[in-house]
């Protein structure tokens, strides 16, 4: 009976974690839509002489690709150690702060501003998000 309880308790945790994964998704294209349709700023960044444009497919991968990575990483502090929302948390701002010079290419003050809102949309909700989709009672 223990096992099938864990094992609940697994999937639970599987199924809450990917409701966090969509939701990181959901946010960054909301923010997309809301910076390329509704205010009109060009989310473009520049890398040496080349100019590219970020799209909805874009934002979508890479914040998908964050969340999936983010919850692997997770999941295995959580097998390894007792401390592994407190290690994932600080790894997942480090990682934050890094990702912020990302946007520094952006081609315009508007277009890197808005950038920076995807990424700081995306690391709020992952941040917050997956620690407490967890198991319930574990630290």
């Amino acid at each position: 009976m223990t096992e099938i309880s864990v094992s609940r308790t697994g999937a639970a945790t599987g199924v809450r974690r990917t409701g966090v994964v969509v939701a990181t998704v959901v946010a960054a294209e909301a923010v997309f839509f809301t910076l390329d349709g509704l205010a009109g700023v060009d989310l473009a960044v520049r890398t040496g002489d080349t100019v590219a444009a970020v799209g909805a497919g874009a934002v979508a991968a890479a914040a998908g690709v964050a969340a999936l990575v983010g919850w692997g990483l997770l999941a295995l502090l959580e097998r390894i150690t007792a401390r592994a929302r407190r290690i994932w948390t600080v790894v997942a701002v480090v990682v934050l702060v890094g990702s912020l010079l990302g946007p520094l290419g952006g081609v315009d003050p508007a277009a890197r501003l808005g950038l920076v809102a995807l990424h700081l949309v995306c690391a709020g909700v992952l941040i917050v998000g997956l620690p407490r989709a967890g198991r319930r009672g574990r630290r």
